[in-house]
């Protein structure tokens, strides 16, 4: 089949949403999480060895469970999506007309003429019958399906690049500015994600990037708390 574009000149980028929630997901639970579990242990324990034997396995420990679980949570959409597929299959054998009348209806609320929805909805039905339900019944296309494991390689993959941050922050940083440290590297490690994701993704870069850092930096002050509730104080 020719891949040709009508906006060749203007590409989409609907095609990533995929792969890059799953990529900013993992990147910011990567920073959040691991930064938040270094600041800690340094506040009560400065000893650059605890430090960085938390930070590591916060970042082998956080990969692996960013990945399992976007591999279990996209698998759970998957096979909804594949039974809703099949359930389309089943009625197309043994109801066409009534099929046929349904898709004629998705057509006229879309604002098409009643003659025409009929026109469209047979025409369609005619080449590809359960394409055409699955596209304009269900609302799935090849965008938006549903992939387990690239989500979970994505998440995975970016939660350990974005981790190994403040990990390698608090690595050079002396034991009397680890905290700080870490804290500023954070914030200019998330920053860097907003821009990132928002040009992936084609998007206006500020409130993407003001987004990140905002909920970024709340998620630590809220760990800061706790740890304050407890007699920590970071």
């Amino acid at each position: 089949m020719n891949d040709i574009s009508a906006h060749s000149d203007d590409p989409h980028y609907v095609n990533r949403s995929g792969w890059l929630r799953a990529a900013v997901l993992g990147a910011n639970d990567g920073i959040v999480s691991v930064s938040s579990l270094v600041v800690g242990v340094a506040a009560a324990n400065p000893d650059p060895s605890a430090v960085m034997i938390a930070g590591v396995a916060g970042l082998v420990a956080g990969a692996m469970s960013m990945a399992a679980g976007e591999y279990v949570s996209v698998s759970s959409q998957s096979d909804t999506e594949r039974a809703d597929i099949e359930r389309e299959r089943i009625a197309l054998a043994e109801m066409p007309e009534e099929e046929l009348a349904e898709l004629t209806e998705i057509y006229k609320e879309r604002g098409l003429s009643t003659k025409t929805a009929e026109a469209v909805a047979r025409e369609l039905s005619e080449k590809d019958a359960l394409g055409a339900h699955i596209r304009d019944e269900l609302g799935l296309t090849e965008v938006h399906t549903a992939n387990p494991l690239q989500a979970a390689l994505t998440s995975g993959a970016t939660f350990s690049v974005a981790a190994a941050i403040p990990v390698l922050a608090a690595f050079l940083a002396a034991p009397s500015a680890i905290i700080s440290t870490v804290l500023v590297v954070t914030v200019i490690a998330l920053a860097v994600l907003g821009m990132l994701g928002a040009r992936a993704g084609a998007a206006p870069m500020l409130p993407a990037t003001t987004r990140v850092v905002v909920w970024g930096v709340f998620a630590m002050a809220v760990t800061a708390f706790v740890g304050w509730l407890f007699g920590v104080s970071l």
